[in-house]
């Protein structure tokens, strides 16, 4: 099977700081591949990376297709980003945002035509969202606004779908709701995704691999229980967890240091 993305020896650097350096790593079709890693590690910087809104060393192949020698508009039509905060225009409704998906697919001084209006409804009506096509963005909540940014996203009708921290600002109710509806997208409609996840229960949960990236280095790649260690998250993370088995779920549970308790007076 030959991979829908390709990242071989990847780095970024800015200002003369290395944020990357000798990055590898493959998503196969309709893989949900799991990047990982502190605060600060670069995963949001590879993710920038493939979709070419910074610049980078390297190679990027994407469906075979060499990166750096295609369009950005090629490059949109197969690259989907769900970034952790989007840019959202002033006082624009639900509708016009996910349309904007559909830029990639629209000439130049063309317009919007009934097949993009029929892709942006279709879509929100797959993602639930429908009854919010004229509330104005800055009304949603967490989990409303998540998925119309999703939708947006997906009007690309892009194979890859690139995720950043897409449950950051969620409860625990719409975590699940959200990586539920993504994990039921990939299956119906192929997609290959790569997304950069800080809660590595959630990551071990929905993700078929998972990659480690630290210092801006990949560490380690494999199943989330072979990348999900007690030893490989106290050196990388600086973090004592448990690594508990439930059924066959794994889950990372942080374990508190017990502190030095004051003597009681006799």
């Amino acid at each position: 099977m030959k991979p829908r993305l390709k990242v071989r020896k990847l780095g970024v650097a800015v200002n003369g700081s290395v944020l990357l350096s000798g990055i590898n790593l493959t998503v196969d079709p309709g893989e949900w591949v799991g990047l990982i890693g502190p605060n600060g590690a670069g995963k949001t910087t590879m993710l920038h990376a493939v979709t070419g809104i910074i610049d980078c060393f390297g190679e990027i192949h994407i469906d075979g297709k060499d990166a750096a020698k295609i369009s950005p508009v090629e490059r949109a039509r197969h690259v989907a980003l769900v970034p952790q905060r989007p840019v959202i225009p002033p006082g624009m409704d639900a509708f016009s945002y996910v349309l904007l998906g559909r830029t990639p697919h629209i000439g130049y001084f063309a317009s919007e035509g009934h097949h993009d209006v029929d892709v942006a409804q279709q879509l929100m009506s797959e993602l639930g969202v429908a009854g919010l096509a004229e509330r104005n963005m800055a009304t949603l909540s967490g989990g409303e606004l998540q998925r119309v940014v999703l939708a947006r996203a997906l009007a690309q009708e892009a194979e890859i779908l690139l995720l950043d921290e897409p449950t950051s600002a969620l409860d625990v109710g719409n975590q699940q709701q959200v990586l539920e509806v993504i994990d039921a997208l990939r299956a119906t409609r192929s997609l290959s995704i790569l997304a950069a996840i800080h809660d590595l229960t959630l990551a071990a949960q929905f993700c078929d691999r998972l990659a480690l990236i630290s210092e801006g280095e990949m560490v380690s790649t494999g199943t989330p229980h072979q990348v999900l260690t007690e030893e490989t998250i106290r050196v990388h993370y600086d973090a004592t967890v448990n690594i508990v088995w439930i059924g066959d779920q794994l889950a990372v549970i942080p374990t508190r240091q017990a502190a030095d308790m004051p003597e009681q007076p006799s």
